[in-house]
């Protein structure tokens, strides 16, 4: 497919919010991926694409999370490894079992988040992680990072948003830790998938270039509100997050 201004303009601006919001509360994916489709990209283009960009985008806000010491390495590669077994995990479950049964699942669980969240006051806004024997942490992170890395191997949207919600709620990080501690995470997940695009030659670097500048501007601007503003501003953004999630398997499952 040729790539135009037309297409650019289509793409690099729904990139630029998807990067602002996935730097604060995850689910970036939800608006870039439709993007691409969107702009005419064939869909095996429009995945490795929009991996491109956003694997640049990812590493700026990791960049700004870790600079301003809101994240708990440990805890992040922890996650990491688990992770990248529980992907693997989820991708081979992916070819045993139909999606739509997580789908019923979610349509179920995420109202119910999002009411245990609107109804906590003060969720996410103070660290009581201290509270816990370090070990603990790492062996939650550990758990954390490969039920969720199955999750995200099998289906994928919102995962960001779910190691945040896990971040905080398990383990006891502020928001603005878990937010930074999901950064690694993705990051991690995001370049691994990457390489594997690159090789397929399926990148379209004329659009994915572009985009990943502004994906770049976005995720800067997102995770400087984020690290400044706290859970005042990253709360908002995780509802949003799983409203738009919501939506999207609702209009999967129960409409198209």
């Amino acid at each position: 497919m040729d790539i135009t201004i037309k297409v650019i303009l289509t793409v690099c601006p729904l990139i630029f919010v998807a990067g602002f919001l996935d730097s604060i509360a995850g689910g970036g994916g939800l608006i870039s991926l439709p993007a691409y489709l969107f702009a005419g990209l064939p869909m095996h283009n429009a995945i490795a694409t929009n991996k491109f960009s956003s694997t640049f985008g990812t590493a700026i806000s990791t960049y700004r999370y870790i600079r301003s010491g809101n994240v708990n390495l440990k805890s992040a590669f922890a996650s990491v490894l688990g992770a990248l077994v529980g992907s693997y995990a989820g991708a081979r479950l992916a070819l045993s079992l139909e999606e739509k049964y997580l789908q019923y699942f979610l349509i179920i669980a995420l109202p119910v988040i999002a009411v245990f969240v609107l109804t906590r006051k003060n969720f996410g806004k103070d660290d009581i992680e201290f509270n816990l024997p370090s070990w603990k942490v790492i062996v939650f992170s550990l758990i954390i990072g490969f039920v969720i890395g199955a999750y995200d191997g099998f289906f994928g949207p919102g995962t960001g948003t779910f190691l945040i919600l896990a971040y905080t709620g398990i383990v006891g990080f502020n928001l603005k830790t878990a937010s930074g501690n999901a950064k690694i995470v993705n990051l991690a997940s995001n370049v691994a998938a990457l390489v594997t695009f690159i090789f397929s030659n399926k990148v379209m670097f004329q659009v994915g270039i572009p985009a990943a500048l502004c994906g770049i501007l976005g995720n800067w601007l997102g995770s400087g509100l984020a690290i400044k503003k706290g859970s005042g501003v990253i709360k908002p953004f995780v509802l949003i997050v799983i409203l738009l999630l919501f939506g999207k398997i609702f209009y999967d499952l129960i409409i198209s």
